[in-house]
């Protein structure tokens, strides 16, 4: 492999690039981003999940740095609320539930207590949910047992500085940025993609292209002709209105999602803004109406015009076609209800050194590929049709429909099987874990019907005493820790917007 393009920039593209241009040096092949100014990117995916830890490491970033030059703030899950019913409202946060006892998963206890009276809300067992009731955060420290040993963490960033941010890093390993609109994508007779002509007239050839050109996925799509799967009809949003907003409080280290009538709102606390968007269906809603919604609902001054995204969910039929990789929104689209977007992006990354190519792109090394990225989308789209599928609302035409539609087979086993019992199972290492699927079905309105037979084995005064101390631990572990806004000002707090 002598050089890859890829083409557009943005969140995908720079993510993609940086983590290139590291791990290459600049040495084994050339990397070379073409973008254009004049072509704007979503800019919208500023919530993350811990798992973006793993793509700071790879590339080496100094996370004070990176937060301050994103205007960012840290999270410990995300808040839905009024998706049950109205009214309604629970965390998925990240992290430990309780305390996992005798093999046995700590939230089985903890439901034959809730059944006998005997058992606090569910927060009050869970350190990063109480601390986001009280907007505390902290990094995780070495304090043995304690539960500040392992916090779970993730951020919120403007996607726009994040971006600007990773192109700086990736040109300083080398690699080359072209400014510039493809009018032609030139392929070689067995149609792998060959080059790549701009406005100029200049060419630019390479061995493997990556795009990241957003939804109109201009290599993998309308050059190559990959098709598309899509998920309309169980994940029926297909319209997005972004607008950011000033400050009005000390950002709370949380993403919230709260449900509207045809849709739902995401409010995103940065240092500097905070990001806001209504998420909806055109089939049930006018864009007039969800931009009303969406500005009556703003805890700040619009800090600009109102902003409309048109999307279609759903995936690639293949990720990677030839000497094209789709990453990002070229790959596919899952809205951001439960902050995926850049997960998606980081996993095609991340299996792509695991298949790194030569230039002989073996066929075996391709289907692989593209059968673990389908997995990983599948998996995930069933986790968010959840949220829409189990409710109680009957408010609105569109929860009528979201409550009553099929869903995959798979996601009805899961949901099945935790009513009679309580149990989740993780499939084949899925993104999402089993403590993940009981927040959000329990949070849903799911109630098991019983639980595991081995809590039987503790009696119930054992097991109530067992559950205060982990309350009280819990408890004294928050105490501890300091407000979420005195942490970021103290460490990371931004010196100005780049």
């Amino acid at each position: 492999m002598r050089k890859i393009i890829v083409l557009g920039g943005g969140s995908a593209g720079w993510m993609t690039a940086a983590a290139l241009g590291k791990v290459l040096k600049n040495q084994y092949c050339q990397i070379q981003v073409i973008e254009s100014e004049q072509i704007g990117t979503v800019g919208v995916g500023e919530a993350t999940i811990p798992q973006i830890m793993l793509y700071n490491q790879l590339i080496g970033v100094d996370e004070d740095e990176f937060v301050r030059r994103t205007q960012g703030t840290f999270k410990l899950g995300i808040q839905f609320v009024d998706w049950h019913r109205p009214g309604s409202s629970y965390f998925h946060a990240f992290g430990d539930v309780g305390k996992n006892m005798e093999g046995v998963q700590f939230y089985h206890y903890w439901l034959k207590m809730r059944a006998r009276g005997k058992a606090a809300p569910l927060d009050d067992y869970t350190l990063t949910s109480l601390a986001c009731h009280e907007k505390r955060f902290m990094r995780p420290v070495d304090a043995g047992n304690s539960p500040l040993s392992n916090i779970a963490y993730a951020f919120h960033f403007d996607a726009g500085l994040f971006a600007k941010y990773l192109r700086e890093l990736a040109e300083g390993w080398g690699v080359v940025r072209t400014e510039g609109k493809v009018t032609e994508v030139r392929q070689h007779e067995n149609g792998f993609l060959r080059s790549l002509v701009l406005e100029d007239g200049s060419e630019h050839a390479a061995d493997f292209f990556i795009d990241c050109s957003g939804f109109r996925g201009l290599l993998i799509e309308q050059t190559l002709k990959t098709g598309f799967e899509d998920w309309s009809h169980w994940l029926p949003c297909d319209r997005a209105i972004a607008v950011p907003s000033a400050n009005s409080t000390e950002p709370w280290p949380f993403t919230r999602a709260t449900a509207q009538k045809a849709g739902w709102q995401w409010r995103i606390p940065l240092q500097h803004r905070v990001g806001n968007g209504h998420v909806y269906s055109s089939r049930f809603m006018s864009e007039d109406e969800a931009t009303g919604i969406l500005l009556d609902n703003l805890d700040g001054e619009p800090l600009a015009e109102p902003r409309l995204i048109r999307f279609v969910t759903g995936k690639r039929r293949q990720f990677w076609n030839r000497n094209c990789l789709a990453v990002g929104l070229a790959g596919g689209f899952m809205e951001p209800l439960e902050s995926t977007s850049l997960h998606l992006v980081q996993a095609a990354i991340s299996k792509l050194f695991s298949f790194f190519p030569d230039r002989q792109f073996a066929q075996a090394d391709i289907d692989e590929f593209n059968r673990q990225m389908h997995f990983d989308y599948d998996r995930i789209r069933d986790f968010l049709i959840l949220h829409y599928h189990a409710t109680n609302r009957n408010d609105s035409p569109f929860w009528d429909y979201c409550r009553t539609m099929a869903v995959p087979e798979e996601l009805t086993q899961k949901i099945e099987q935790f009513r009679s019992n309580g149990r989740v199972f993780r499939f084949n290492n899925e993104m999402f874990s089993d403590l993940s699927w009981f927040e959000v079905m329990l949070g849903q309105g799911i109630e098991p019907r019983g639980y595991h037979p081995l809590v039987d084995v503790f009696g119930e005064e054992e097991l109530a005493r067992r559950l205060e101390s982990i309350r009280g631990v819990i408890r004294k572990s928050v105490d501890y820790m300091p407000s979420h806004q005195n942490f970021i000002d103290q460490h990371c707090k931004a010196r100005k917007i780049y």
